[in-house]
């Protein structure tokens, strides 16, 4: 992390074009022989404080109480960890902004910020299967012992290639398509906070945005993926 907040603090003083490894290496105190060993360009660099917002997010979904609503929790989650000054120093969300910002206008850099997204969107769609399965062997245990014992041998057929494949397949594409869509939504609003001016106490920061973006999952069928 020393080295990506490095190329950070550079970045954001002097521009992208105007850094050299070299001098990220030397303002990390390691020499470039050493950067080239973690990295192939000077882009990359700054990928682990990319990656460590999106994972702090995704955590946080997994983390939250179990009976939350999978909606409750995403937006409990940019609430809790996108706020400036959440967890981070102000630095460090003075740099992200700024590096969040250069992807608008360096395609380099801004495939490095794709990967992370995507990184960070397959996490969390296991992070949301995770959660459903949870649900549903909480709500089957306690109401529906028959079913959550046929869910089960439904599950471990599944797995084996048997005849619940097909409708594990689906229930995974959904949720698939249901990580991607929040993902799109806090980073979306990640963006164009980063694309503001940062003036005006009544402007909204990326948690504000990001939750108003992910009201657009509250009314996923959440309750069909358990459905058999």
């Amino acid at each position: 992390m020393e080295i990506a907040r490095a190329a950070a603090g550079l970045f954001a003083r002097q521009g992208l074009k105007a850094t050299r490894a070299e001098d990220i290496a030397q303002a990390a105190g390691i020499a470039p022989r050493t950067f080239y060993r973690y990295f192939a360009a000077k882009e990359e660099a700054v990928a682990p404080l990319y990656e460590a917002g999106a994972r702090r997010w995704v955590e946080a979904v997994r983390a939250a109480p179990p009976g939350t609503s999978v909606p409750q929790a995403l937006e409990d989650a940019v609430r809790s960890t996108l706020r400036p000054g959440a967890g981070e120093s102000s630095d460090s969300w003075t740099w992200v902004r700024t590096l969040v910002r250069l992807t608008h206008s360096t395609p380099s850099l801004r495939r490095v910020w794709a990967e992370v997204c995507q990184t960070s969107e397959r996490a969390l769609a296991e992070v949301l299967a995770a959660r459903v399965r949870a649900g549903t062997a909480t709500d089957n245990d306690a109401e529906h012992p028959a079913r959550a014992a046929q869910a089960d041998d439904t599950s471990r057929a599944g797995s084996t290639g048997g005849t619940g494949s097909a409708g594990s397949a689906a229930v995974d594409a959904r949720l698939r398509f249901a990580a991607a869509v929040a993902s799109a939504a806090v980073r979306a609003a990640v963006e164009g906070w980063a694309a503001g001016d940062g003036t005006g106490e009544d402007q909204p920061g990326p948690a504000e945005l990001a939750v108003a973006n992910l009201a657009t999952l509250r009314d996923f069928p959440w309750d069909a993926l358990t459905e058999s």
